[in-house]
Protein backbone atom coordinates (compact mmCIF):
# COMPACT_ATOMS: atom_id res chain seq x y z
CA UNK A 1 0.00 0.00 0.00
CA UNK A 2 0.78 3.25 -0.55
CA UNK A 3 1.80 5.98 2.51
CA UNK A 4 -0.88 7.77 1.11
CA UNK A 5 -3.66 5.07 1.78
CA UNK A 6 -2.12 4.42 4.73
CA UNK A 7 -1.99 7.50 6.77
CA UNK A 8 -5.84 7.67 5.06
CA UNK A 9 -6.21 4.94 6.79
CA UNK A 10 -5.16 5.77 9.94
CA UNK A 11 -7.81 9.14 9.48
CA UNK A 12 -10.71 7.25 8.82
CA UNK A 13 -10.10 4.72 11.54
CA UNK A 14 -9.95 7.53 14.68
CA UNK A 15 -12.98 9.21 12.95
CA UNK A 16 -14.60 5.67 13.12
CA UNK A 17 -13.90 5.60 16.77
CA UNK A 18 -10.56 3.49 16.93
CA UNK A 19 -9.19 4.00 20.21
CA UNK A 20 -6.11 1.92 19.65
CA UNK A 21 -4.10 0.57 16.56
CA UNK A 22 -5.85 -2.36 16.75
CA UNK A 23 -9.22 -1.16 16.50
CA UNK A 24 -8.29 0.13 12.26
CA UNK A 25 -8.17 -3.69 12.08
CA UNK A 26 -12.17 -3.19 12.53
CA UNK A 27 -12.56 -1.69 8.87
CA UNK A 28 -10.78 -4.14 7.15
CA UNK A 29 -13.64 -5.91 6.67
CA UNK A 30 -15.80 -2.63 5.33
CA UNK A 31 -15.75 -3.32 1.64
CA UNK A 32 -18.45 -0.47 1.08
CA UNK A 33 -15.63 2.08 2.96
CA UNK A 34 -13.14 0.67 0.67
CA UNK A 35 -14.75 1.47 -2.59
CA UNK A 36 -15.53 4.83 -1.10
CA UNK A 37 -11.76 5.60 -0.31
CA UNK A 38 -10.97 3.85 -3.34
CA UNK A 39 -8.94 1.52 -2.39
CA UNK A 40 -8.24 -2.23 -3.27
CA UNK A 41 -7.75 -3.10 0.43
CA UNK A 42 -7.33 -1.91 4.05
CA UNK A 43 -4.22 -1.92 6.05
CA UNK A 44 -3.46 -3.84 9.27
CA UNK A 45 -2.98 -2.02 12.33
CA UNK A 46 0.91 -3.09 11.85
CA UNK A 47 0.86 -1.61 8.69
CA UNK A 48 -0.15 2.19 10.25
CA UNK A 49 2.79 1.35 12.96
CA UNK A 50 5.63 1.28 10.30
CA UNK A 51 4.09 4.28 8.65
CA UNK A 52 4.45 6.40 11.78
CA UNK A 53 7.77 4.52 12.17
CA UNK A 54 9.46 6.00 9.79
CA UNK A 55 8.77 9.89 10.93
CA UNK A 56 11.64 11.39 12.53
CA UNK A 57 11.50 15.28 14.35
CA UNK A 58 12.68 16.36 10.77
CA UNK A 59 9.88 14.72 8.49
CA UNK A 60 7.75 14.99 11.77
CA UNK A 61 8.11 19.09 11.16
CA UNK A 62 8.16 19.39 7.45
CA UNK A 63 5.17 17.16 6.78
CA UNK A 64 2.64 18.84 9.32
CA UNK A 65 4.39 22.37 7.99
CA UNK A 66 2.73 21.96 4.91
CA UNK A 67 -0.24 20.28 5.96
CA UNK A 68 -1.25 23.04 8.50
CA UNK A 69 -0.49 25.49 5.82
CA UNK A 70 -2.71 24.06 3.50
CA UNK A 71 -5.32 23.71 6.01
CA UNK A 72 -4.97 27.74 6.87
CA UNK A 73 -5.75 28.62 3.38
CA UNK A 74 -8.98 27.93 3.90
CA UNK A 75 -9.61 29.20 6.86
CA UNK A 76 -11.53 32.67 6.60
CA UNK A 77 -9.83 35.89 7.37
CA UNK A 78 -10.99 37.84 10.08
CA UNK A 79 -10.40 41.99 10.09
CA UNK A 80 -9.65 42.42 13.82
CA UNK A 81 -7.62 38.76 13.66
CA UNK A 82 -8.10 35.99 15.93
CA UNK A 83 -7.27 35.24 19.65
CA UNK A 84 -4.75 32.72 20.40
CA UNK A 85 -5.15 30.77 23.53
CA UNK A 86 -2.00 28.31 24.67
CA UNK A 87 -2.70 25.55 27.10
CA UNK A 88 -0.83 22.18 28.09
CA UNK A 89 -2.69 18.71 28.68
CA UNK A 90 -1.77 15.90 30.38
CA UNK A 91 -1.26 12.56 28.60
CA UNK A 92 -1.07 9.70 31.16
CA UNK A 93 1.34 6.38 29.65
CA UNK A 94 1.23 2.82 30.97
CA UNK A 95 4.43 1.65 29.58
CA UNK A 96 7.78 2.36 28.87
CA UNK A 97 8.10 5.18 26.08
CA UNK A 98 10.33 7.93 24.82
CA UNK A 99 9.63 10.62 26.66
CA UNK A 100 7.67 9.57 29.55
CA UNK A 101 8.29 11.14 32.70
CA UNK A 102 6.76 11.50 36.11
CA UNK A 103 5.59 14.81 36.20
CA UNK A 104 2.28 17.25 37.00
CA UNK A 105 -0.40 14.64 36.46
CA UNK A 106 -3.75 15.52 38.85
CA UNK A 107 -5.61 12.93 37.72
CA UNK A 108 -3.02 9.90 38.51
CA UNK A 109 -0.37 11.25 40.47
CA UNK A 110 2.82 9.09 40.20
CA UNK A 111 2.11 7.82 36.75
CA UNK A 112 3.94 8.41 33.47
CA UNK A 113 2.99 10.98 30.93
CA UNK A 114 3.93 12.90 28.13
CA UNK A 115 2.87 16.68 28.53
CA UNK A 116 1.61 18.48 25.19
CA UNK A 117 1.47 22.17 23.99
CA UNK A 118 -1.08 23.55 22.55
CA UNK A 119 -1.98 26.57 20.56
CA UNK A 120 -5.86 26.82 19.41
CA UNK A 121 -7.38 29.91 17.15
CA UNK A 122 -10.25 30.55 19.67
CA UNK A 123 -12.63 31.84 16.95
CA UNK A 124 -12.27 29.12 14.23
CA UNK A 125 -11.79 26.17 17.07
CA UNK A 126 -8.48 25.53 15.21
CA UNK A 127 -5.04 24.09 16.00
CA UNK A 128 -2.84 26.13 14.83
CA UNK A 129 0.34 24.00 16.38
CA UNK A 130 0.99 21.29 19.24
CA UNK A 131 4.17 19.63 20.62
CA UNK A 132 4.15 16.45 21.76
CA UNK A 133 6.90 17.33 25.28
CA UNK A 134 8.37 14.84 28.10
CA UNK A 135 6.04 14.21 30.94
CA UNK A 136 8.31 15.95 33.17
CA UNK A 137 8.49 19.50 31.51
CA UNK A 138 6.07 22.55 33.07
CA UNK A 139 3.43 24.28 31.52
CA UNK A 140 5.23 26.77 29.86
CA UNK A 141 8.87 25.04 29.18
CA UNK A 142 10.12 26.24 25.55
CA UNK A 143 6.51 28.17 24.95
CA UNK A 144 8.78 31.33 23.31
CA UNK A 145 10.22 28.77 20.92
CA UNK A 146 6.63 27.07 20.39
CA UNK A 147 4.74 30.60 19.34
CA UNK A 148 7.56 31.51 17.29
CA UNK A 149 7.11 28.02 15.20
CA UNK A 150 2.90 28.94 15.12
CA UNK A 151 3.77 32.61 13.98
CA UNK A 152 5.61 31.32 10.87
CA UNK A 153 3.10 29.14 10.08
CA UNK A 154 0.00 31.51 10.34
CA UNK A 155 2.33 34.17 8.34
CA UNK A 156 1.96 37.94 8.09
CA UNK A 157 -1.33 37.88 6.49
CA UNK A 158 -3.46 36.91 9.49
CA UNK A 159 -3.18 38.88 12.83
CA UNK A 160 -3.60 38.07 16.30
CA UNK A 161 -5.90 40.14 18.23
CA UNK A 162 -5.29 38.51 22.00
CA UNK A 163 -2.84 36.34 23.12
CA UNK A 164 -4.49 34.16 26.27
CA UNK A 165 -2.61 31.69 28.50
CA UNK A 166 -3.24 30.50 32.18
CA UNK A 167 -0.84 30.88 35.33
CA UNK A 168 1.37 28.43 34.02
CA UNK A 169 2.82 30.71 31.30
CA UNK A 170 3.14 33.60 33.81
CA UNK A 171 6.65 33.97 33.26
CA UNK A 172 8.71 37.11 32.69
CA UNK A 173 10.98 36.33 29.88
CA UNK A 174 7.65 34.36 27.61
CA UNK A 175 5.92 38.30 28.82
CA UNK A 176 9.09 40.23 26.84
CA UNK A 177 8.65 38.00 24.11
CA UNK A 178 5.61 38.63 23.52
CA UNK A 179 6.19 42.32 23.56
CA UNK A 180 8.96 42.06 21.51
CA UNK A 181 6.61 40.84 18.74
CA UNK A 182 3.93 42.93 19.57
CA UNK A 183 1.50 40.79 20.67
CA UNK A 184 -1.29 41.79 23.20
CA UNK A 185 -1.84 39.29 26.03
CA UNK A 186 -3.33 38.48 28.98
CA UNK A 187 -2.03 35.66 31.04
CA UNK A 188 -3.15 34.83 35.20
CA UNK A 189 -0.83 35.76 37.24
CA UNK A 190 0.51 33.29 39.85
CA UNK A 191 -0.35 34.07 43.21
CA UNK A 192 3.09 34.54 44.92
CA UNK A 193 3.76 36.12 47.96
CA UNK A 194 5.09 39.22 46.46
CA UNK A 195 2.38 39.76 43.94
CA UNK A 196 0.05 39.35 47.03
CA UNK A 197 2.25 41.96 49.34
CA UNK A 198 1.43 44.35 46.23
CA UNK A 199 -1.82 44.17 46.19
CA UNK A 200 -1.45 46.85 49.28
CA UNK A 201 -1.27 49.55 46.11
CA UNK A 202 -4.54 49.20 45.20
CA UNK A 203 -6.05 52.67 46.73
CA UNK A 204 -9.74 51.80 45.62
CA UNK A 205 -12.12 49.39 44.60
CA UNK A 206 -14.60 50.03 41.68
CA UNK A 207 -17.81 47.78 41.97
CA UNK A 208 -19.19 45.80 39.25
CA UNK A 209 -22.39 44.21 40.68
CA UNK A 210 -23.01 42.44 44.33
CA UNK A 211 -20.41 40.27 43.71
CA UNK A 212 -17.59 41.58 42.08
CA UNK A 213 -15.28 44.82 41.97
CA UNK A 214 -12.20 45.49 40.26
CA UNK A 215 -8.89 46.91 40.88
CA UNK A 216 -5.07 47.54 39.46
CA UNK A 217 -1.62 48.35 40.06
CA UNK A 218 1.73 48.03 38.18
CA UNK A 219 4.92 46.22 39.37
CA UNK A 220 7.89 45.42 38.22
CA UNK A 221 8.66 41.96 39.65
CA UNK A 222 12.16 40.08 40.42
CA UNK A 223 13.48 39.29 36.73
CA UNK A 224 11.20 41.34 35.14
CA UNK A 225 12.74 44.02 32.81
CA UNK A 226 9.97 46.69 33.09
CA UNK A 227 6.55 47.63 35.01
CA UNK A 228 3.61 45.47 33.97
CA UNK A 229 0.05 46.04 34.54
CA UNK A 230 -1.63 43.62 37.22
CA UNK A 231 -5.57 43.52 37.18
CA UNK A 232 -7.39 42.50 40.48
CA UNK A 233 -10.89 40.84 40.47
CA UNK A 234 -12.36 40.42 43.76
CA UNK A 235 -15.12 38.06 44.15
CA UNK A 236 -17.61 38.52 47.35
CA UNK A 237 -17.82 34.88 48.62
CA UNK A 238 -21.80 33.74 48.39
CA UNK A 239 -22.94 30.13 48.84
CA UNK A 240 -22.11 28.89 45.31
CA UNK A 241 -17.90 27.15 45.08
CA UNK A 242 -15.56 30.48 43.20
CA UNK A 243 -12.92 29.70 40.82
CA UNK A 244 -10.49 32.62 42.53
CA UNK A 245 -8.17 32.20 45.52
CA UNK A 246 -7.41 33.66 48.86
CA UNK A 247 -5.38 36.38 48.46
CA UNK A 248 -5.18 38.15 51.69
CA UNK A 249 -7.00 37.65 54.71
CA UNK A 250 -9.52 39.00 54.31
CA UNK A 251 -12.58 37.35 55.31
CA UNK A 252 -15.87 36.54 52.75
CA UNK A 253 -13.33 37.28 49.59
CA UNK A 254 -11.74 35.33 46.77
CA UNK A 255 -9.27 37.30 44.06
CA UNK A 256 -8.23 36.82 40.55
CA UNK A 257 -4.96 38.73 38.66
CA UNK A 258 -3.82 39.12 35.70
CA UNK A 259 -0.68 40.74 33.91
CA UNK A 260 -1.67 42.19 30.84
CA UNK A 261 -0.62 44.65 28.19
CA UNK A 262 -4.42 46.00 27.36
CA UNK A 263 -5.67 48.60 28.24
CA UNK A 264 -9.09 48.00 28.41
CA UNK A 265 -11.01 48.43 31.57
CA UNK A 266 -10.33 45.43 34.11
CA UNK A 267 -13.81 44.32 33.96
CA UNK A 268 -13.22 44.01 29.99
CA UNK A 269 -10.12 42.21 30.50
CA UNK A 270 -11.63 39.48 32.42
CA UNK A 271 -14.07 38.93 30.32
CA UNK A 272 -11.82 39.08 27.21
CA UNK A 273 -9.77 36.14 29.90
CA UNK A 274 -12.93 34.08 30.47
CA UNK A 275 -13.60 33.23 26.91
CA UNK A 276 -10.03 31.19 27.06
CA UNK A 277 -11.95 28.58 29.02
CA UNK A 278 -13.71 27.51 25.78
CA UNK A 279 -9.90 26.00 25.07
CA UNK A 280 -10.73 23.14 27.64
CA UNK A 281 -13.73 22.05 25.71
CA UNK A 282 -11.23 21.59 22.94
CA UNK A 283 -9.12 19.32 25.02
CA UNK A 284 -11.87 17.06 25.82
CA UNK A 285 -12.90 16.89 22.21
CA UNK A 286 -9.35 15.70 21.51
CA UNK A 287 -9.08 13.15 24.34
CA UNK A 288 -12.96 11.77 24.61
CA UNK A 289 -13.86 11.92 20.62
CA UNK A 290 -10.75 11.42 18.92
CA UNK A 291 -8.63 9.70 21.23
CA UNK A 292 -5.31 11.25 21.11
CA UNK A 293 -4.26 10.47 24.67
CA UNK A 294 -4.14 6.83 23.72
CA UNK A 295 -2.28 6.31 20.38
CA UNK A 296 0.97 5.65 22.06
CA UNK A 297 3.98 3.75 20.29
CA UNK A 298 7.41 3.43 22.04
CA UNK A 299 9.79 6.33 19.87
CA UNK A 300 8.60 10.14 21.22
CA UNK A 301 8.55 11.19 17.24
CA UNK A 302 6.19 8.29 15.72
CA UNK A 303 3.90 9.01 18.86
CA UNK A 304 4.03 12.75 17.85
CA UNK A 305 3.71 12.12 14.44
CA UNK A 306 0.34 10.04 14.98
CA UNK A 307 -0.44 12.76 17.54
CA UNK A 308 0.00 15.55 15.16
CA UNK A 309 -2.33 13.40 12.58
CA UNK A 310 -5.42 13.93 15.17
CA UNK A 311 -4.66 17.36 15.34
CA UNK A 312 -5.32 17.63 11.93
CA UNK A 313 -8.22 15.28 11.79
CA UNK A 314 -9.97 17.89 14.24
CA UNK A 315 -8.78 20.62 11.88
CA UNK A 316 -10.91 18.81 9.49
Amino acid sequence: MTPEETYTAFIVSVLSGARRFAHAGLLRMDRALHILLGMSRFPTDDTIRNLFKRFTQGKVTKFYEGMTRWQLERLPERECGYSLDLDSTVFTRYGHQEGAFKGYNPHKPGRLSHHPLLAVLSEAHFFLHGWLRSGNCSSGRGVSEFLTEALELLGANRAIRMVRADSGFFDGKFLGFLEERELPYIVAAKMTRRIKGETRYIRQWRELDSTYSAGEFRVKLDGWQRERRIVVIREFLLEKPSKGRKLVELPGYTFRMFVTSSSLPPEDVWREYNHRADMENRICELKHDLAADSFCMKGFYETEAAFRGILLLFNL
